[in-house]
């Protein structure tokens, strides 16, 4: 088969491709991430990507093709075209997938998800795998084995619980044990009913204990490397953190995109290699950062959503999204290493958060444990804002779940101008209502590019206010203002114009992208509700409602209030607590009692499945209106839009 070299600007580095390979899955492959909202279907038009010179040939799959100005400028679709020849392709801006907004430098100090979370320097470590010094006596009688000295040392010195032995820990132990004053280290495994021997070192090694916590998410991967030693290093416990965008995000931006596109040849082992690279950049540089070695690394813990736990596994996700919506697993099992491709010594364990069903994941359950929401007195809510839009209510011995499918919208996905929060999106937008001119805030201060999830509901609660858009989520035809235009037959207000724009092209929230906002904040307030009315509790009797996700950290609470997204309550109840589930994870990696704990959590936990639920269907229909078709659940905020209104009059440009 004929290969081809390829050129990709602006970062300029060539790769070489086979005849006829597939453009989107070729970047891919070579590690360069670009933009494909729908996973490569042909349907969202958001891999484009310019044709400097060379041999592509473009095959139509779908009904989204480039409009014809596109396609003098050389502009194609990824998912559409075809290596031919030796071909120099450029990434426009809006095509990349830009990481420097998003990772954050090795940090040095304690990270706490919240004030109310336990400071992770108060707990005494007791991690699920640890190191003990034991000290070997002479062999006292003929014929006694190494093992059974090993094995009668940590029985006396340790646990007297029964010791299973890895082979690789058995076929070191020889060696070990003669290379030695008689002190050895011990890796153990608790398995509460008895310890495995995972690994043996000559001398006292125990200063050296560290695991890696993972937050896995959906569009991005957080680690964090901590000291698990009984004295952490320099008094901390978590040495680095990092971010890093989920690789899997070239082949869709929701866990559905990407199972169907597990159907594919080859599809479930391109996305779990795709995470599996990204949690081996994390760990690699959070290692090279610190200077510990890898080998001084016990365990890693893992937290991620049912489907991304699958394919973090290589476990087949098909039947998630096919009623009844069966996963394969809730408890996944313990894992090695070298058994889906971690960097770390291969007989590393690899524990997984435990999942509650198909749509309520081992991240939530982290969430639960990293927010102490199981600790708190009376009832409490927690919204996980997100694609998946998972929502929590805890009262003393009961957790109601869900997850309500609020869709991409928040994270910029299906809006015509959405992006992701980095490096010129709009965060925050004001709009005077007397003249309907925006002002805008943008991520790094820079040319605004899109709008991410932020500035999507700062936008709609603006524009509503104004009166831009009525209480239906349309357009009002009535307003006089050039920034409000119809444009092929579709209403939309111009955020900015392409002159102020990096891309060159205007900004705009559409008539279709208010619907698809409406569409989202209606399903997370109205699963909401639907936990509210099982239990018999009003929002009034709720003590705390926790928002979390690193989406939620940068929510006005009064926008999100305004447009109906979050309940009407004081804003002194909600606590935003950023990422719950990296802390979570934290906490298991320190103490088995977490880890135990998130298992209890797991069980306890009752799942309230919403795609046949008409008591949800009557709250989404009902939610689809700015706030509600119910004032009375927003009195305080219908009073607000009066005055509003009231006070702006017929004042029109």
């Amino acid at each position: 088969m004929k290969r081809f070299k390829i050129r990709f600007l602006p970062i300029d580095i060539v790769y070489t491709a086979e005849e006829g390979e597939n453009l989107l899955d070729f970047a891919m492959r070579t590690g360069i991430n670009i933009n494909a909202s729908c996973g490569g279907f042909g349907t969202c038009g958001r891999c484009r990507l310019k044709l400097i010179e060379g041999n592509i040939e473009f095959r139509q799959k779908r009904e989204f093709v480039p409009s014809e100005s596109d396609k003098k400028e050389g502009i194609i679709l990824a998912c559409q075209s075809y290596i031919k020849g030796d071909a120099i392709i450029e990434i426009p801006i809006e095509s990349q997938v830009d990481k420097e907004t998003l990772r954050e430098k090795i940090k040095t100090k304690v990270l706490s998800a919240h004030s109310d979370v336990l400071s992770l320097n108060t707990i005494k470590p007791d991690p699920i795998v640890f190191k003990k010094p034991i000290k070997l006596e002479p062999a006292t009688r003929e014929g006694m084995d190494d093992l059974s000295s090993v094995v009668g040392a940590i029985k006396k010195q340790i646990d007297k619980r029964d010791v299973n032995v890895r082979l690789h820990a058995l076929q070191a132990l020889p060696s070990t044990i003669r290379d030695t004053s008689g002190i050895v280290t011990v890796t153990l495994f608790d398995m509460e009913h008895n310890l495995e021997l995972i690994k043996i070192e000559s001398g006292d090694t125990t200063k050296r204990q560290y695991a890696i916590a993972l937050d896995l998410g959906t569009t991005t991967i957080c680690g964090r490397l901590i000291n698990i030693a009984e004295k952490g290093r320099d008094g901390l416990r978590v040495l680095g953190e990092l971010s890093d965008y989920n690789a899997q995000i070239s082949y869709g931006d929701d866990v559905i995109t990407r199972i169907m596109h597990t159907k594919k040849k080859g599809g479930l082992k391109r996305l779990q290699d795709a995470l599996v690279r990204t949690v081996n950049s994390i760990i690699d540089e959070l290692i090279g950062a610190s200077g510990i070695k890898k080998e001084d690394i016990l365990f890693m813990v893992a937290a991620g959503n049912t489907t991304i736990t699958h394919l973090f596994l290589g476990v087949e996700p098909t039947y998630i999204m096919i009623e009844p919506y069966t996963p394969c697993f809730l408890s996944p099992p313990v894992v090695r290493a070298k058994d889906i491709g971690i960097n770390l010594s291969y007989e590393t364990p690899i524990f997984s958060f435990p999942c509650v069903s198909s749509y309520v994941g081992g991240d939530i359950v982290s969430g639960i444990i990293g927010s102490g929401l199981n600790k708190k007195d009376g009832v409490n809510l927690f919204i996980d804002i997100g694609t998946n839009g998972e929502i929590v209510l805890a009262g003393p011995d009961w957790i109601l779940c869900t997850s309500c499918s609020a869709g991409p919208a928040f994270e910029g996905g299906g809006i015509t101008c959405g992006m992701r929060a980095t490096k010129g999106a709009i965060e925050q937008i004001r709009i005077d209502p007397v003249t309907f001119e925006p002002t805008v805030l943008t991520i790094g201060h820079t040319k605004p590019s899109g709008i991410c999830g932020s500035g999507l509901i700062d936008g709609i609660a603006e524009m509503f206010l104004s009166g831009i858009i009525l209480q239906n989520g349309k357009i009002n035809r009535d307003i006089s203002s050039k920034r409000i235009r119809q444009k092929k037959g579709i209403y939309e207000y111009v955020i900015c114009y392409g002159k102020d724009t990096l891309t060159g092209k205007d900004i705009t929230i559409t008539e279709p992208d208010l619907d698809n906002l409406m569409r989202a904040k209606a399903a997370l307030f109205a699963g909401c509700k639907v936990l509210m009315d099982i239990s018999g509790i009003g929002f009034g009797e709720i003590h705390n409602i926790i928002i979390a996700g690193g989406f939620g950290h940068f929510i006005d609470p009064f926008k999100a209030q305004i447009i109906g997204l979050l309940p009407e309550l004081p804003v002194e109840k909600f606590s935003f607590i950023g990422n719950a589930s990296i802390h979570g994870a934290t906490l298991y990696a320190l103490s088995k009692v977490y880890a135990r704990e998130a298992q209890r959590v797991a069980q306890m936990m009752t799942n309230i499945e919403l795609s046949n639920n008409k008591a949800f269907m009557d709250e989404f229909i009902a939610a689809l209106f700015l706030p509600h078709t119910n004032e009375r659940l927003f009195p305080n905020m219908v009073k607000k839009i009066n005055v509003k209104t009231n006070s702006m009059g017929d004042k029109n440009v």
